[in-house]
């Protein structure tokens, strides 16, 4: 596929995804969407990649949906664009992850590689799911945010009534999807829907070197089997969970990976992992 709306870069060991559309914003549309689940499904196969970022270019993450195809939806045009199907509800005891996780927009999930949103600017509407969907979430301080959902007559879209309960709370959740308003990224990280609010001119270049340094330092396996331990069990009881980790403890205990860690640890040097096939 040759993208039109997105820049795809992979610098070993990160693949950066950027949203390309600068003068609108970034605004979403269709063709976007399909070139950045193709950019991700590109990362997760290629063995050089062990991090993955999405970020957008110039002074926006992404405005969200495109103001033309939510003309056409609001007259009544265009709606097949927009059908899709959750599978948050799937059994989440599938070892795979694909079925439970492969939902339209929170598919990011179910990459068995870190998933890290670098929000350099306004990040509204469907682009707030889009990026609680990522695993991690950095913020520059000119970032603002906002559903915007409830001000359009809309509801909460694309699973984010299931994914920002989880990450800020249901009261902050009710806050931040009835009223709409717009939060900047201090109340943003003091809420928890980001992780960390770095200067606009050093975000990208921190969470590179965030990065680097986990793809140096920590095993690929470890992080992928560790991000289906996170997702899964927050649809299990805390037994299931306890069960599971036991078992892939013990299975941790004869893996390559376990060997070279503490190997590297005694022998005072960087641990040399192997990368995901």
């Amino acid at each position: 596929m040759e993208y039109e709306e997105i820049l795809y870069e992979v610098e070993d060991p990160i693949a950066t995804i950027t949203l390309n559309r600068p003068k609108q914003l970034n605004a979403w549309t269709n063709q976007m969407g399909a070139e950045v689940k193709h950019a991700f499904a590109r990362a997760e196969a290629d063995p050089a990649v062990v991090v993955i970022i999405l970020t957008g270019a110039g002074r926006g993450f992404c405005a969200g949906a495109d103001l033309n195809g939510l003309q056409s939806l609001s007259e009544g045009e265009g709606q097949d664009g927009v059908k899709g199907k959750d599978d948050l509800g799937a059994d989440p005891g599938d070892e795979s992850m694909g079925e439970s996780f492969r939902g339209t927009y929170s598919y990011p999930m179910s990459i068995g590689k870190p998933v890290i949103a670098a929000i350099n600017g306004p990040c509204a509407g469907m682009a707030v799911p889009i990026a609680c969907f990522c695993d991690m979430r950095f913020a520059s301080q000119s970032a603002r945010f906002t559903t915007a959902f409830s001000r359009r007559g809309l509801i909460a879209e694309w699973g984010i009534s299931w994914i920002l309960t989880r990450l800020v709370g249901p009261a902050h959740a009710c806050d931040l999807l009835f009223s709409a308003r717009k939060v900047d990224a201090s109340e943003a990280e003091r809420l928890g829907l980001v992780n960390k609010v770095l200067p606009d001119d050093e975000l990208l270049d921190y969470v590179k070197d965030y990065a680097r340094d986990m793809a140096a330092h920590c095993s690929p396996r470890s992080i992928q089997i560790m991000k289906r331990e996170i997702y899964q069990h927050m649809m299990s009881t805390l037994a299931d969970a306890n069960s599971e980790a036991v078992t892939l403890m013990l299975e941790s205990f004869g893996a390559p990976d376990f060997k070279e860690g503490v190997r590297s640890f005694l022998e005072k040097r960087p641990p040399q992992f192997s990368r995901l096939s």
